[in-house]
């Protein structure tokens, strides 16, 4: 299974060889939630906060704004 260094703590974080471009991975020693971003070498970045996958409540999307 291929390591690389988390970018948070340094400390190795193993890679599946099965991931692919934009796969999500946690850290195990720091929490990090950690986005591959390169395949050879495996690379790592950190996820930002705006690239959400929670849910979206598109009910909601309106509220606030006077059309």
């Amino acid at each position: 299974m291929p390591t690389t260094k988390c970018p948070e703590c340094t400390e190795e974080v193993y890679v599946d060889a099965e991931s692919e471009q934009g796969d999500k991975i946690t850290c195990d020693e720091c929490g990090a939630v950690l986005v591959v971003v390169g395949l050879d070498p495996i690379e790592l970045d950190l996820k930002e906060d705006g690239d959400s996958d929670d849910f979206v409540d598109k009910d909601n999307l309106d509220d606030g704004y006077d059309y």
